[in-house]
Order: C-alpha cells, then sequence, then structure tokens
C-alpha cells in the first residue's frame, strides 16, 4: 500500500473514531462510508473526462447532499438510501436495506465535506481504491473480531491459494459464502497481473462481468462484498453477488471452472430468513438435497457437498475446512469417501492456530479437482503440507505474512504438480511435506484425513514453549471451541 494510499486510510480512520464515540460499530462505519463513496463516485463519472449518465437519479445523488446540513441533512440522508435501496442492478444491491447509522448530522456533515469531498476517487487507480476499501474492512475486522472474524479470511492465506489455484481470463470463479469478496477479488487481480497486457476486448468485458459470483447470507456482508469488487472495476448486471441467500438451501443449477471460498465456521446449519427489518432469522435444518451424499446438520460438510456440485467438470477448488471436517465420523466419513473417490484431492494445507479472528478455529485447505464419473477412484496421492506443528501465529504481534506460505507454494507446484518432491523423508523427519497414497488413507479409521507426523517439540521440552501470550491465547482458542462443542451436544441433548 503506497503512501498516499495510507493517507487516505489513516485519514478515514480517524474518522471512524470520531463515529465510535457517537456509538457506531467500526464495521457499521464502514458500511456508511460504503454508501458515501458510491454517491461520491457517481457523482464524478457524471462530470470532465467521463461525461456518463448519472446512475444514480440527480434527487438522491451527492450534490444533494452536499446542499444540504443539520436536521435536514440528517432526514434527506435517510431518504436517499430508502430510494436506492428501490433500484435495480448493483445500485440496489449495494443499498438493499440500507440504515442511516450517523446520529449526528455535524458529524455526518464532516465525513460529506473533509473525508469523501475533497478527494478525486474516481481519477484514482482502482487498486488504489481497492487498497483504502481493504485497508478499512481490515481494520474493522481487527477492531472487532467477533462480529467480523465469521466473514474475513486472512489476504495473505487468499494470495497464496489463489497463487496455487492460478485462474485464468477464461475462468468463472465463485465464491458461495464470499464475506467481504476476498476470494474473488484476489481471483480477479491475478488475471490483470499475469494477464491483463494480453487480454482481448471479449476477455476484458468477461473479466468485468462475468468472471466472478458469489453470494453470501448476510446482506450487510454481501453489500461490503460488491462495494469492494465496484471499487475494482466489476460493473455487472445482474449484480454478480446474490445477498440474504442461504447457498445451500438448492442446487443453483450454475456451474464454474473455479470454486474458492471459506464457508463461516460453526456446526450447525440452519435455514435463514431475512426478516423485514433485515434482520436473520434461523430454523435448524439438515438440508434434504438429491446432489448431496448425506444429510447432515454440519455446515462445513454440507458446503464440502455444496462445491463439488457447483464444479464444472475438471473445475478446480480450494475450500477451508476445520478439522472436524477432517475427522467426524458418520456423515463425516460418508463425505470423504465420496469425495476421495469422485475427485482427485490432491492437496491438503495444516493451517496455523491465530491467523483468524474468530477464536478457537482450527483449520486446514482442502484443494481438490472435479473429474468425470469412473469406477476406479480419482485420488491418487494426497500431499500434506503442515503449517501447524511447532508454528505460532497471533494476530497483532505476529501475524501470517505472505512469505510464510512461500515453501508450500513452492511445493504446491502450479501448474506442475506431477513434478512434486517430498521435504519428509526417513532422514528428514522435520519435512513438513509428504505424500499419502489412496490405499493408505482408505484404510485409516473412518477415513481420516487428519494427518500429522512431526514432533510437537512443546511436549518434550519446556525451552520450545512459545512466548506465556501466545501460550494463553492457544489455550483461551482451545477452551473456546471445547465450550462450542459442548453447546452443541448440550442442545441436541435438550431436542
Amino acid at each position: 500500500m503506497g503512501n498516499e494510499t495510507q493517507q487516505i486510510v489513516n485519514k478515514a480512520w480517524n474518522f471512524a473514531h470520531v463515529l465510535r464515540d457517537d456509538g457506531l460499530s467500526y464495521m457499521a462505519y464502514t458500511e456508511q462510508i460504503t454508501f458515501l463513496l458510491f454517491l461520491k463516485m457517481a457523482d464524478e463519472q457524471t462530470r470532465p473526462p467521463y461525461n456518463k449518465k448519472s446512475i444514480v437519479p440527480t434527487k438522491y445523488g451527492w450534490q444533494s447532499l452536499l446542499k444540504r446540513e443539520g436536521d435536514e441533512l440528517e432526514a434527506h440522508y435517510r431518504h436517499v438510501l430508502e430510494e436506492l435501496g428501490k433500484q435495480p442492478g448493483m445500485l440496489g444491491e449495494i443499498f438493499k436495506k440500507a440504515r442511516p447509522e450517523i446520529q449526528n448530522p455535524a458529524t455526518l456533515r464532516r465525513l460529506i465535506v473533509d473525508l469523501i469531498d475533497v478527494e478525486k476517487w474516481t481519477s484514482m487507480d482502482t487498486d488504489v481504491k481497492g487498497d483504502i476499501y481493504e485497508g478499512l474492512l481490515a481494520k474493522s475486522a481487527n477492531e472487532s473480531p467477533k462480529g467480523a472474524g465469521q466473514y474475513f479470511t486472512p489476504r495473505e492465506l487468499i494470495k497464496a491459494i489463489v497463487d496455487c489455484v492460478q485462474p485464468t481470463a477464461d475462468d468463472t470463479v465463485c465464491d458461495p459464502a464470499c464475506g467481504t469478496g476476498g476470494f474473488l477479488l484476489a481471483a480477479y487481480d491475478y488475471v490483470a497481473k499475469h494477464q491483463g497486457k494480453t487480454l482481448d476486448k471479449d476477455q476484458k468485458t468477461h473479466l468485468r462481468k462475468r468472471f466472478v459470483k458469489g453470494s453470501d447470507i448476510v446482506p450487510n456482508t454481501a453489500r461490503l462484498c460488491i462495494m469492494n469488487l465496484y471499487l475494482h472495476g466489476v460493473d455487472a448486471d445482474p449484480c454478480p453477488i446474490k445477498s440474504g441467500v442461504d447457498s445451500l438451501a438448492n442446487d443453483p443449477d450454475e456451474r464454474f471452472s473455479v470454486v474458492l471460498t471459506n464457508p463461516p465456521f460453526g456446526k450447525k446449519s440452519s435455514i435463514a430468513i431475512v426478516n423485514e427489518d433485515g434482520d436473520l432469522e434461523k430454523e435448524d435444518h439438515a438440508y434434504e438435497r438429491q446432489d448431496f451424499w448425506t444429510t447432515t446438520k454440519n455446515k462445513q460438510l454440507n458446503f464440502v457437498q455444496h462445491v463439488k456440485t457447483l464444479l464444472k467438470l475438471n473445475g478446480r477448488c480450494a475450500i477451508v475446512v476445520p478439522d472436524n471436517v477432517l475427522f467426524e465420523g458418520g456423515a463425516g466419513e460418508t463425505v470423504r469417501r465420496n469425495l476421495l473417490k469422485q475427485c482427485d484431492v490432491h492437496t491438503l494445507l495444516r493451517l496455523p492456530t491465530g491467523i483468524f479472528y474468530a477464536q478457537g478455529v482450527k483449520a486446514n485447505v482442502l484443494f481438490l479437482d472435479s473429474k468425470p464419473a469412473q469406477e476406479k477412484p480419482w485420488t491418487k496421492t494426497l500431499w500434506v503440507y503442515d503449517l501447524r506443528t511447532n508454528i505460532h501465529f497471533t494476530q497483532k504481534t505476529n501475524p501470517l505474512r505472505r512469505v510464510d506460505l512461500d515453501e508450500f507454494v513452492e511445493c504446491y507446484r502450479p501448474g506442475k504438480r506431477h513434478l512434486r518432491k517430498p521435504k519428509w523423508t526417513d532422514d528428514k523427519p522435520e519435512g513438513r511435506w509428504r505424500s499419502f497414497d489412496y490405499d493408505d488413507l482408505i484404510k485409516r479409521d473412518k477415513v481420516n484425513l487428519d494427518i500429522f507426523w512431526l514432533r510437537d517439540k512443546s511436549l518434550e521440552d519446556g525451552d520450545d514453549l512459545p512466548a506465556p501470550d501466545v501460550l494463553a491465547q492457544e489455550i483461551a482458542d482451545d477452551l473456546q471451541a471445547a465450550l462450542e462443542q459442548f453447546t452443541a451436544i448440550a442442545e441436541k441433548l435438550k431436542a
């Protein structure tokens, strides 16, 4: 992120602290910025050198806000949000169920005049605008992890995953739990960076209008994603992001060449309905779908089955899954057996703890390719990279960096997987990269894929224990995870 970009992020963030004093959460603030930014850029598009027809009706446009102050401004802003939410395309989706959260008219006026109106947003590179927005989202997630952790995947992890999958301009990329759009944007940026100069007119149109598709069950989150995509140059109608939609409810009948996703953590599935107030109402549910191998209330197992359905033949997928997807019996075993047989499940990355905003998360990335039906199992060899044992990260003091994933991406051999070589041998027992044949996997109890082989040094030598604050956080995370599991069991017993 350049200095100028960082200055605007810092400036925007200083406003967030002012609004915090007015009782506004950081995520709510980012959302209000979303509305105002969009209106300002729409206004800029109508002026030289662009001279485009306004996509926002004049009476609800940026100039209508600049002309007003005091209570009149607050009332008009409320009216603008209500009316724009009724519009078609990306415009209506961005303002869907939008609420004016800034109660102080003077603060709203300052935000409009001092922060947003003084910048020429449209003339900035899409990368710069995107960086500013991503910076705000990251800060929001960092400051309020409880609200943001569920849909904010570490950007450095996303970059590494995309570097492995290598999307191209001919792909269609889907994220059925898109959050703020991290995977979709990283895929878009990867193509722009690696193929941007060689794309023909049709490919450029495809990249802008048909390359990404996604959905998110939380309307506010989908809104941030749509704005994020729009700031990066994606401009599609109908809107490529479905808002307030439960991806798991049915088969969308559309297939994609790439699926990249980090579904929300949490054991239970539920049918989620967005009520008239824009809030989520949930009802416990196991999805009865003809395309699923098994019926279960486990949300992650349902997402694994769902992404298998979403993939075109020979489509590539990377999905973040918690440990229970790898070892759980019953429905879990059924899903793993079918997955290994019907897909080429070729790579598993065991993620370190301490990299997600949500507490107590032990997760992995599963890489697989969709294949046509055949009698023999498609998985021949599963390669596993252990980035967890004897590795400690924390959000604030030792965050995950892209360089921490360099060895994994190198071992992955993107585009040349047939040339892979293990880092682990009998002579090199500390190697983090090794392979397991299908015959060995299928013999494991419950086809358990929670595989590890490295010695945990902290169990053998107290000197190798992590720092006390890291240790305390890991214990807290484990207790949190255990508490959630016991709560789930207690609820089942009640039922």
